[in-house]
């Protein structure tokens, strides 16, 4: 089984073995509790853009938002682990989004909008706008085969990492990491 575990998690990863050096090392100390399974990268990687709609219906893009880190998180309301992540999520933008820093939950659902907003008002999701996905383009092109996924970026656009897997994102250690983030250490 912990073999099953660890082969699960370097192949939704890309193999992590060699990501402990340089930019990565400045982040092992807060690869703890919650974030023990964020897997950071060597060096900054180049993501590619990418389309998705908002909640009226209107094109927007990743690099609408560049300048701003973010917490780039896809997921399906049809996902229970996604669904038990969701409140963690809004309380992270409520707690810090804003000019620095932006989460963008990108649901993959192919029924729609509609769906996402009906999950948003059930859960009372209050700090996150409804963003979808539905030919779930986003996702694939982004490297992710399972949800829930997130992938943190960096001003630039780049990625620097990601977390395949639920994760409670409003604990002290996920947190920091992106206060890390955000600081541009």
């Amino acid at each position: 089984m912990k073999f099953t575990s660890l082969l699960f998690l370097l192949t939704f990863t890309g193999l992590v073995a060699g990501t402990s050096t340089a930019f990565s090392e400045n982040m092992d100390g807060l690869l703890t509790g919650e974030m023990q399974n964020f897997a950071p990268y060597d060096t900054p990687r180049p993501f590619k853009d990418f389309t998705f709609l908002n909640a009226d219906g209107e094109q927007e893009r990743i690099s609408d938002y560049q300048g701003k880190v973010i917490l780039l998180n896809f997921w399906a309301t049809w996902c229970a682990p996604c669904r038990k992540e969701m409140p963690s999520l809004d309380r992270l933008q409520g707690t810090l989004g804003g000019g620095d820093f932006e989460v963008l939950a990108i649901g993959q659902d192919l029924q729609g909008m509609g769906k996402v907003t009906d999950f948003f008002t059930k859960l009372g999701i209050q700090n996150l706008v409804a963003l979808n996905d539905k030919t779930v383009k986003s996702g694939r092109g982004a490297g992710v085969f399972g949800l829930p996924a997130s992938i943190l970026l960096n001003r630039e656009g780049e990625e620097i990492g990601r977390l395949v897997g639920p994760a409670e994102w409003d604990t002290p250690e996920a947190m920091a990491l992106i206060r890390h983030v955000i600081a541009g250490s």
